[in-house]
């Protein structure tokens, strides 16, 4: 879709330090920033850091039950999602109660393809097997009231720990911490399921501080800071929005990874990930080593995602690391494939003529053969390409010929754009087709559903419709917000580095972005579908990079200008280091 370029509108940002780079000013003000103390990202200013028990409700009941299950060595068993924040969460509770003693911990992976998501009651019944007393679910729970009762019947006690918005019942836990759950003051309800459990284990040490339970068995009080960079990879991975407390713990754990101060295992993605680790950047948790944590949920089991992270040793950690890379390679070839199939169901629909408003305001496309240990990224990229919310289906089960077509269900990973609510949305739909939906749960800007293989024509159709009602036309409008024109005299390596570090950028608080016209030097494809450019302004030449170009576009021997909107990062190479465009739109500018 044609895109529109629009730059930010200056912004009063007297209230910043002045010894701030100008631009770097702007960019604070404009994004939300304050007062410096936004800016002072410090253990310390996290929020209800003082009054732990009483920052997120229901952290004070919870503490209590693992208290006593220490004490007492009852098993508990963490039972965790299969994402990137999945599995930072069950990784950061694994090794959060052993550092705090406990040894009578284990953790269980729903497979997706076997059990779907969350604290299902088939997932209960393996977790009693293992002789489970209490059950704490990390990144999920706030919508399995049949697993949480199932467990209560069994005696267990459930302690759930979430960051998805809460339907309209509430599971019968013993504990739910959860910002987003009714009558929660906690004032950062951004938390990823991460960021919760993370609160949670510090709510933890505090109990057992207070209870002197630390002097009492002849243990040193553990330091809760070495579980930060678990919780800045989890964190910036689940892409939640990085208001200023999950700026301060990404800071933070990026601070302590570029030290090396970082378990095996986020050292072994880093390597597999060909980053360097003391120039690790927010970004580098979404694009390199989030999407090889998923690549084991998507297409294997989560289990050595965590595995890999609770790693004791490099030698293991990088064997696991391998091997995750080797999956993500995998699911790079099998999201292509059927993003490919995607597009061309979308061109046989001739839905193409996007200038002749053809393209539906919402898209649902589903075949039988696809992965759905994919679904999400197509979704993803679909919607990018589109600018409209997208869900894309896959059938909920490899073993389809026992069942009818009326009993077949199908899951759907939908992701939105600014202006829709996407699970509002969905439950919406359920309200007015109360049969349609199997059932439904997550976010503003994604969501996860099922319904019957029956049903799909009817939902899409449904979907386009409700979508139609609650998007306005500017809505599907696909703009870049710009910060602007940099001069060249700003277009250098220290100023890059700059940026860099005036970070952490991500989710609502976005890297800067800059636009302009430049002469066009050189221009070639690079790993086939990249075009690499040089460019010059005001007698100084760049150079610059466009990933995933349209190449029937591109290369263009016509060109002699272009518009970039485009990203100042630093290029090392065979330990150069550079200044480098990273081009995120690229036009001609005739």
């Amino acid at each position: 879709m044609p895109k529109q370029i629009t730059r930010r509108a200056h912004v009063d940002d007297e209230h910043l330090p002045a010894q701030l780079h100008p631009v770097i000013k702007q960019v604070y003000a404009s994004r939300g920033v304050r007062s410096s103390e936004d800016l002072n990202l410090v253990v310390n200013q996290l929020t209800g850091v003082k009054t732990l028990h009483q920052a997120l409700k229901g952290l004070d009941k919870a503490c209590q039950i693992l208290q006593q299950a220490i004490v007492t060595k009852e098993s508990i068993v963490i039972v965790g999602d299969f994402d990137a924040d999945g599995a930072t969460s069950t990784a950061l509770m694994m090794e959060g109660l052993a550092i705090m003693g406990c040894n009578h911990h284990s953790f269980l992976v729903p497979n997706r393809f076997e059990y779907g998501y969350g604290l299902t009651p088939e997932i209960v019944d393996i977790a009693a097997a293992k002789g489970a007393k209490i059950i704490v679910t990390v990144d999920n729970g706030i919508s399995c009231i049949a697993g949480v009762a199932k467990a209560k019947a069994y005696g267990m006690k459930v302690i759930v720990t979430d960051h998805h918005l809460p339907g309209h019942t509430l599971p019968d836990a013993d504990a739910i911490v959860n910002p987003n759950q009714n009558d929660c003051d906690f004032e950062s309800k951004s938390l990823a399921g991460v960021g919760v459990a993370f609160y949670l284990m510090m709510a933890l040490r505090k109990t057992l501080r207070e209870a002197d339970y630390f002097s009492q068995h002849g243990l040193v009080e553990p330091n809760i800071a070495q579980l930060l960079d678990l919780v800045a990879l989890g964190t910036v991975a689940d892409v939640v929005p990085l208001d200023k407390n999950n700026r301060i713990l990404v800071a933070q754990g990026l601070k302590r990874i570029r030290a090396g101060q970082t378990r095996p295992g986020i050292q072994a993605l880093i390597e597999v990930a060909g980053r360097n680790q003391q120039q690790l950047v927010a970004s580098d948790f979404g694009f390199a080593l989030g999407p090889r944590i998923n690549a084991a949920g998507r297409l294997d089991d989560m289990s050595l995602g965590i595995d890999c992270l609770l790693a004791p040793d490099l030698g293991s950690a990088r064997a696991m690391a391998a091997d995750l890379d080797d999956l993500n390679k995998a699911r790079r070839e099998i999201e292509q494939g059927i993003q490919v199939e995607a597009e061309r169901v979308m061109a046989s629909l001739n839905l193409d003529a996007v200038e002749q408003g053809s393209l539906p305001n919402a898209i649902a496309l589903y075949q039988s053969d696809w992965h759905q240990g994919v679904i999400g990224i197509v979704a993803g990229r679909l919607k990018e390409k589109f600018h409209r919310p997208s869900i894309v289906f896959a059938n909920a089960s490899d073993d389809i010929a026992e069942q009818s077509d009326s009993e077949l269900l199908i899951k759907g990973s939908a992701r939105s754009i600014p202006g829709l609510h996407i699970r509002d949305l969905l439950e919406r739909i359920d309200t007015l087709y109360p049969d349609l939906i199997d059932k439904f749960g997550g976010h503003a800007m994604a969501a996860g559903l099922s319904i019957k293989q029956a049903d799909f024509n009817q939902f899409q159709t449904v979907f386009n419709e409700q979508a139609t009602l609650a998007l306005k036309p500017e809505d599907l409008q696909q703009i870049i917000l710009s910060d602007g024109e940099l001069s060249v005299s700003d277009m250098t390596l220290s100023f890059a580095e700059l940026l860099r570090d005036s970070g952490p950028w991500g989710q609502h608080f976005p890297e800067p972005l800059f636009d302009d016209e430049f002469i066009l030097v050189q221009q070639k494809i690079v790993g086939e579908k990249h075009l690499k450019l040089v460019v010059e302004k005001q007698n100084q030449v760049f150079d610059a990079i466009a990933f995933n170009i349209d190449v029937k576009a591109w290369p263009n021997p016509t060109a002699k200008h272009v518009r970039l909107v485009y990203r100042l990062d630093v290029n090392e190479f065979r330990g150069k280091r550079t200044v480098q465009l990273m081009v995120d739109d690229l036009s001609c500018a005739e």
